[in-house]
Formats: C-alpha cells, sequence, structure tokens
C-alpha cells in the first residue's frame, strides 16, 4: 500500500476521533497499521470494512475512500502508460488507446497535437475530489477506456475532456477549442451529465451515442419481422427500445378473410422477449425492451398477465416491460363506473375505413377519439367485447403490484401537447416513458431483383431516438449556473445527432428530421434537503414550478439561438413552435420574472434546432457518478449499500447533515399526491414527459392505488412509469440505456 493512501487514511481518522467515542476506535487504528503490508485490494477490503461501521456518523467518509481509490487509479495509469505522474500526455494516450483499437482513430486526424496539448493545459485533476467513492468506483468500472486486457489507461477528467472533444469536433475551427473547454467546464464541476452510452462510448471505436428508440409495428408479417431485426441491431448496440404493438390484428381476427386465425399479439411478444434475452447490450446486460398496447384492444387482458408469476408460461414474456396507452375517455368510464368496449384493430380498418389508434380529443371532453369511438360502439357490424372499464383498472393495478408495470401512457395529454403533432401521432412512449416523439411503422414497399441483386424498397416510418443528458441540480441550482449550462448543453445534445452512426437507416432519417433531444434533470431530492424545502409543502411545488421555468426557458432560447446560427430542424414550418401554439397552449405566467412573450418572437424569428427538447429520465447510474439523487425521485433510504456482483458499499444521501437530515423523507412515506402535484407543476415545461415512478406500500387499497392514478391523470401528467411496491423492492430493472 502507498505512503500517500496511508497518509489519506491515517489523517482522517486523526481528524474524526472525537466523533468516534463511542466506537471501537482501538479496532479501528489497529486495523489502519495492518494496512501497511497489504497489497491494494486487501487493503482497499479492510478500509471499505471499517467505513461501512462509521458511514452514518460521518456521511464524509465517502470522499475519504473516493481519494484513496483515484490515488490507486493514478499510480496504475502513471504506470501503465510510462508516465512520470497522473495526467500527462493527452496527445499520448489517445494514441495509445488508439494502437490498443480502443479509441476511434480519428481523434488523431480531428485534432492536432498542438490542439490536444492546449486541452491537455484546461484539464482540472482537483476536480476529481468532487466524486464520492460510489461515483468513482461506477466511474471507473463501468465508463473509463481501459486496455482490451483491462488494464487502466483513462482517468476520470480524461473522460470528459474526450467527450467535449468527440461531440465538438465538428464546430467551427474559430470556436471549436472554447466549446470544448465550456463542454468540459459542464462535465467535471458534475454540474450536468451525458446519457449512459455517450458517457460510455464517445471517442471509442464501438458503439453509439443516442439512449432509447421507438419502434412502431405494422399489421403484417413483413414488418413484425423487419421490426424485430431492427430491435435486436439496435439492443447489439446499447439501446433499450420502446415498441407500439397497437396496430397488430387481435386474437381470433381474420387473415385474408379467413376468419378465427389470428393469433393476436401474444406470440410475436413472445418473439420480442426470446431477442431481448438473447442480443445484450455491448455485453454489459441484457436486451431491455418495453411493449404498448391500447387500452380498447381485444388482447388486452392477455397483455396485462404477460409478465404475472403465475397463471400459463406459454403466456408470460417476464423479459419484456408493459405498459398501456390510455385515452381521456377511459379514465372517465373507470371514474364514473362505466362500460368499455373492446375492438380488433383489423376489423375497424376493414368495417370502419379508419384506423382508431391514430385519433386523439384535441380537448378534454371532447375530440375526433372519443367521436370515432362512439361509432365503433354503435356500429352492428363491428365485434366488440363488453367489459366494466373498472375490471380492466383493477387488472392493471393487480400487475402493477405485482411486477410493477405497466406503466400508464395518457395519449390524448400527449398528443394535445405535441409540439410537432401537424407531422403525425405519438402512440406510446419509449422504454422509461419520458420520451414522447412522433411514431410511423415503416413498410416494405418492393423487391425486385437487379443485376443479380435482390433490391428492397422501403417507405421509412418515424423510428424515434432519444438523445439525453441531464442537469445535476444539485450542483448546478445552488451554483447558479444554469444560463450558462444550458447552452452548451443543448448544443452538445445536437451535435450527438450529427456525430451518431445508428444501425437503423429509419431511425437515422426520424433523427435528422426531428432533431429531438431530451434535457432532463436529477437530483430534485437533494435540491429539496439542502433549501431545506419539505417534500409535502406548497413551497416544494413552488418551487419546482420556478426552478423549471428557468431550465425551460433557457432551453427554448438556446435552441432557437442555435437554428439562428445552424438552421432550423426541417419540420419546424406548421409546428406549435412556428406558429406560436406551443406558449399559448402552456399559458405561461406574464408577470414572470422571463419574458416569454419576447422568447415567443425570437422563436418565431429565429427558429428552432430542434423539434423536441425536454425530457427527465430516470438515471440512477449517472446520478451515482454525479454524487446526487435519482431523476425526481425521493430518496429509498438516508443509508443503504450498492451491491453489484463483486461489491457491496455504503453509500449515504448526498450532502447529509444535521441540517438537511430530517429534510431526507423515504419514497415510501411521502404523500403520492404531493409528488403528483410537484410534477404537474414541472410538466408544464417540459414538452415531452417525465420517468415518474409511483411509491406504495404492500398494504396499499385497491381504491388508493386508484385516486393515485385519477390524480396523475387529472392533473395532466402524460405518463407514468414504475408502480414500485414495498413488496417488490429490487425487483425493477432501471434503463440503463437512458440514465443520462
Amino acid at each position: 500500500m502507498s505512503t500517500v493512501i496511508k497518509a489519506y487514511w491515517q489523517e482522517w481518522l486523526e481528524a474524526h476521533a472525537e466523533q468516534f467515542s463511542t466506537l471501537n476506535m482501538e479496532k479501528m487504528i489497529t486495523k489502519s497499521k495492518e494496512l501497511q503490508g497489504d497489497q491494494n485490494e486487501q487493503a482497499k477490503s479492510l478500509i471499505l470494512e471499517c467505513l461501512a461501521e462509521i458511514s452514518e456518523t460521518a456521511p464524509d467518509w465517502t470522499y475519504l475512500a473516493s481519494k484513496i481509490h483515484l490515488q490507486q487509479m493514478y499510480e496504475a495509469a502513471t504506470l501503465n502508460r510510462r508516465a512520470s505522474k497522473a495526467y500527462e500526455g493527452l496527445h499520448h494516450l489517445v494514441e495509445i488507446l488508439v494502437e490498443e483499437d480502443i479509441y476511434d482513430p480519428n481523434l488523431l486526424s480531428l485534432y492536432s497535437k498542438a490542439e490536444m496539448d492546449e486541452l491537455e493545459q484546461a484539464i482540472t485533476p482537483e476536480r476529481d475530489e468532487l466524486f464520492t467513492y460510489i461515483g468513482i468506483k461506477t466511474l471507473g468500472d463501468r465508463y473509463l477506456a481501459r486496455s482490451k486486457s483491462g488494464l487502466v489507461y483513462e482517468l476520470p477528467q480524461e473522460r470528459f475532456m474526450i467527450i467535449a472533444m468527440v461531440l465538438m469536433a465538428h464546430e467551427p475551427n474559430a470556436r471549436r477549442l472554447e466549446l470544448v473547454k465550456e463542454s468540459y467546464w459542464a462535465l467535471s464541476h458534475l454540474y450536468m451529465t451525458v446519457a449512459t452510452p455517450t458517457l460510455a462510448n464517445a471517442g471509442k471505436r464501438y458503439g453509439q451515442l443516442s439512449s432509447c428508440f421507438i419502434d412502431t409495428i405494422d399489421d403484417s408479417l413483413q414488418s413484425i419481422y423487419d421490426s424485430n431485426t431492427d430491435i435486436a441491431n439496435l439492443s447489439k448496440h446499447g439501446g433499450g427500445i420502446g415498441v407500439y404493438l397497437g396496430k397488430i390484428r387481435s386474437r381470433g381476427s381474420d387473415i385474408r378473410g379467413f376468419k378465427g386465425v389470428s393469433s393476436g399479439v401474444l406470440p410475436w411478444m413472445k418473439q420480442l422477449n426470446n431477442t431481448a434475452v438473447s442480443v445484450d447490450q455491448l455485453g454489459q446486460r441484457q436486451g431491455a425492451v418495453a411493449v404498448y398496447l391500447d387500452i380498447w384492444h381485444k388482447d388486452i387482458f392477455p397483455f396485462l398477465d404477460s409478465r404475472l408469476n403465475n397463471g400459463d408460461e406459454r403466456q408470460r414474456t417476464h423479459d419484456l416491460f408493459t405498459g398501456v396507452s390510455i385515452p381521456d375517455l377511459f379514465m372517465e368510464a373507470v371514474e364514473n363506473r362505466e362500460d368499455w368496449y373492446l375492438f380488433d384493430p383489423h376489423e375497424v380498418r376493414s368495417v370502419m375505413g379508419f384506423s382508431l389508434e391514430d385519433y386523439y380529443d384535441e380537448s378534454r371532453g371532447s375530440g375526433s377519439f372519443r367521436d370515432r369511438y362512439l361509432a365503433c360502439v354503435e356500429n352492428e357490424q363491428l365485434s366488440k367485447e363488453k367489459v366494466p372499464a373498472i375490471e380492466i383498472m383493477k387488472r392493471i393495478m393487480i400487475g402493477q403490484l405485482e411486477t410493477g408495470t405497466p406503466y400508464m401512457f395518457y395519449r390524448d395529454e400527449v398528443n394535445r401537447m405535441n409540439p410537432n403533432s401537424h407531422q403525425g401521432m405519438i402512440y406510446c412512449s419509449n422504454l422509461c416513458t419520458e420520451i414522447t416523439q412522433n411514431q410511423s411503422p415503416t413498410t416494405q414497399e418492393e423487391q425486385r431483383v437487379e443485376d443479380g441483386k435482390i433490391i428492397t424498397v422501403q417507405s421509412p416510418g418515424d423510428f424515434v431516438v432519444c438523445n439525453l443528458s441531464s442537469i445535476n441540480l444539485g450542483r448546478a441550482v445552488p451554483n447558479k449556473v444554469i444560463s450558462r449550462l444550458v447552452p452548451i448543453q443543448v448544443r452538445m445534445l445536437d451535435n450527438v445527432i450529427d456525430q451518431n452512426t445508428i444501425p437503423v437507416l429509419q431511425a437515422q432519417l426520424t433523427n435528422q428530421s426531428y432533431r429531438g433531444i431530451g434535457l432532463g434533470t436529477f437530483g430534485w431530492a437533494h435540491l429539496l434537503a439542502t433549501k431545506k424545502l419539505a417534500w409535502e409543502s406548497d413551497e416544494a411545488v413552488d418551487y419546482a414550478n420556478e426552478v423549471y421555468e428557468e431550465i425551460s426557458y433557457y432551453t427554448i432560447l438556446a435552441s432557437s439561438q442555435l437554428a439562428k446560427e445552424k438552421g432550423s430542424y426541417p419540420y419546424f414550418e406548421g409546428s406549435d413552435w412556428e406558429t406560436g401554439e406551443f406558449f399559448v397552449k402552456r399559458s405561461f405566467d406574464q408577470d414572470s420574472k422571463f419574458n416569454w412573450n419576447m422568447l415567443q418572437n425570437e422563436v418565431g424569428r429565429n427558429g428552432m434546432r430542434n423539434g423536441y427538447l425536454m425530457a427527465v429520465a430516470p438515471n440512477s447510474s449517472t446520478s451515482l457518478i454525479a454524487g446526487s439523487t435519482a431523476s425526481i425521485d425521493p430518496i429509498f433510504k438516508k443509508f443503504y449499500s450498492e451491491e453489484k456482483k463483486d461489491f457491496k458499499i455504503p453509500v449515504t444521501a448526498p450532502d447529509l447533515s444535521p441540517e438537511t437530515f430530517w429534510y431526507y423523507k423515504s419514497a415510501y412515506d411521502v404523500d403520492q399526491h404531493a409528488s403528483i402535484k410537484q410534477n404537474a407543476a414541472r410538466q408544464k415545461y417540459i414538452d415531452q414527459s417525465i420517468s415518474f415512478n409511483i411509491y406504495v406500500k404492500n398494504s396499499i387499497k385497491a381504491k388508493e392505488l386508484l385516486a393515485l392514478h385519477l390524480d396523475a391523470w387529472n392533473s395532466g401528467l402524460k405518463t407514468t412509469y414504475y408502480t414500485r411496491s414495498t413488496s417488490s423492492q429490487g425487483e425493477f430493472d432501471e434503463c440503463e440505456s437512458c440514465s443520462s
């Protein structure tokens, strides 16, 4: 064990001696002396054993452990790179890892040695001291570039610099290094994080940079199998996928006039389930796929049962996540204890001449969807099943308490607030329920032989791509950097669109057409605690309004200014951005400190670089790296252990102190109606949606859970994510791809 590490440990013990009068300090001092003869891994194990005992009394132990871990990384990297000190020789590092086939060789042609030397001078090693132990451990184990034999080469600040270099590589030469340094400033201060695929893959030879995707499957064998191939390719490259199944005919429907022969959506779900299991994400984790179905589809009951732990295993798809697409009319029927009708989408198209899923209610209480739904109910030629709406809702809630799903997708509200409704329809969300963008299926038009080759011609649909990053509220808001941070963050996200290579061409085309991004946030619980605001207070709701108004204002402004510089996204004309309807629909406060009228005029003049702007993802792993709390969620516990297959590390809530202690309240003790009220306040400013979990105790009554869902819908929430029950803790698979 190095003398530097021993010095860190002894210094910390002596500084905290008074705090531990009730603990066995003699035992701890003895253990620290034992470290002198140990190798690094043995030493680390002993240190963690000691620190686990004192984590609740002295939460800052994590920074000592982080310093020790960093020192080990510095020593290893210095040795492997044959350097004289850590963070020496950025250009040499790039050369080594290009030679190792880890880095993309284009880095050496994009940046000269002189430019890399200048950027090396901007690297600030002292910012490594911002990392908690679990943060640096997660970053080091999963994201930093190593040799193929696993040797440490890249260090944390270099990962941030490489990301900045990649994302700004094609900016004009006159400003490029300045923009790289500004991006590095944002990342290295932990004011923001990029999405997991960008964090892991930027600058490397393999893997793409976008987080999640949404596919729409048409009602044809060709579309079903083509989509399965696309989903496999995206999963292989590290993407999570949402899939809309609502156009596929139901069980018992006809095929080419032969009645009763269709087997419905479940066999295709089984196929997707097998793909999710067999095609993993870059060898790191099982593929992640969420499937969505309309609440009026005749297969809704077997769909809702597909993840249950009992019943016929031939009808189960345990490795898929499920979501239901719900119109206002259904929630009204639940509220009023009315009947609900189920239809076959293929029969609706054949008999009625329209697709029911292609409509939504333009206003609360009236609109195109309910008019066509009622026309289907009244048409005697159309077969239908009548079910009490509350019975379907009961099945939804049973599934949620047992498995956490289905997710809830409130389709009318989503489409009413869609700034690009002039170009299409939104049928469902993604794997983590925060992305809402236009969708349509890709169809094969023809296949022919030409010069001995088979030529396939497809009409590309809107295959949604999510490009994510998140503001660390716990650091960025107290440091008052939002107005500086957001413009560089929007530019970074916009550049992901051009830098990325997506293995599904229709997704690449959609990405270029809408240039959709998802700027989000994490650290809300952290921020409330440091501001000493109680979660269940009106002040917390008001503060959510204040914080998200500021972020939204600067995000829209940044995209508009970027459009002035680089041009608007292709579908800007006719959008709610261009017409000003985006601002009208949201009725922004005219007495606000932000001049929304001026911004509306600026958008009209300059255009918008991005058709979609904001989305709040779950970001559990990246919030750990940044030393804050996940997304907009309350914490689980003030003290817990982060467990992976090869380690167990005690973790405390960030900035835990006698002053903040009482402001950290467990998610399961928080009034969920208060969380819904906060989320409704922030949803007003977010053009897409929010990964919003509902936390309930396993003793919750059905009417209480129903009241939460009705409250969420009535409050204008667009989606809800997991329903997390205390009986199912630890069983939820976090959306790593969407972590940002």
